[in-house]
């Protein structure tokens, strides 16, 4: 098992940084991150280690604008603005994903998001029906404010 690193570009060429942790199965699963969060959270890094361990290959990225940042130097390493909302938008970074690991030799088996990535997880699935295990990990349920 190894971890490899990434990057994928959007449909508006940002930068999407994310971690291959490579079990050597074609299948991988795509696990989002919730709200103002990014693929280092504890619980997105915790799934994708339990996955790998289970032989599963998991793919764990940033959304455009998203990621931890370093204090000091401010450096993010996916591209983009982080705006609240953006639900659209994350929703084609999935795509842009999804199109890029299918075309490296991949089949995206399960798409994981917790938190806001839950309900973005589901939004790409009524789009695009094209991954039919979605999983929604404490998706927000409120969207009215």
């Amino acid at each position: 098992n190894q971890l490899q690193k990434i990057t994928v570009l959007n449909d508006r060429s940002e930068k999407l940084v994310g971690l291959l942790h490579d079990t050597g199965s074609k299948d991988v699963v795509i696990v989002c991150h919730g709200f103002a969060g990014g693929k280092e959270h504890k619980l997105v890094v915790d799934l994708c280690v339990a996955l790998e361990r289970e032989g599963i290959s998991a793919y764990r990225f940033d959304f455009s604008g998203n990621g931890y940042v370093v204090i000091d130097n401010l450096v993010r390493e996916s591209d983009g603005t982080w705006a609240y909302g953006n639900y659209m938008k994350e929703a084609e970074d999935i795509c842009a994903v999804v199109k890029h690991l299918n075309g490296a030799n991949r089949t995206v088996s399960a798409i994981v998001g917790h938190s806001k990535g839950g309900n973005v997880v589901l939004l790409y699935a009524s789009k695009y029906h094209d991954i039919h295990t979605v999983v929604n990990l404490s998706g927000r349920y409120d969207l009215k404010a």
